[in-house]
């Protein structure tokens, strides 16, 4: 098991159901390909860098897992499908 980071910006236009909503799928989704989801930051509404969709805002989370090498290529194909999802970024983190 090798640790990522997963970080996802949703669009702001969702109500709150909605984000819950979204943000439990992307734990489920982890969870579904072997993952295990072991510390969950989140950093609220933030301005962006760039517009994104015509969007100039996003609601930023953080999301640390462990699973195997094969999953985030799986995360990555069910995200990019995701409507409620604007951006997103796995990143394996180093050993320490």
């Amino acid at each position: 098991m090798k640790k990522y980071e997963l970080c996802v910006v949703y669009s702001p236009s969702l109500d709150e159901e909605a984000l819950n909503t979204a943000k439990e799928g992307v734990k489920a989704l982890i969870e579904r390909f072997g993952g295990t989801v072991e510390n969950v930051d989140d950093w609220g509404k933030r301005r962006l860098a760039y517009e994104i969709q015509k969007v100039n805002e996003g609601i930023y989370e953080f999301v640390t897992f462990s699973a195997e090498t094969s999953a985030p290529a799986e995360i990555e194909s069910r995200m990019r499908i995701n409507e409620k999802v604007l951006r997103y970024l796995i990143v394996a983190q180093e050993e320490a």
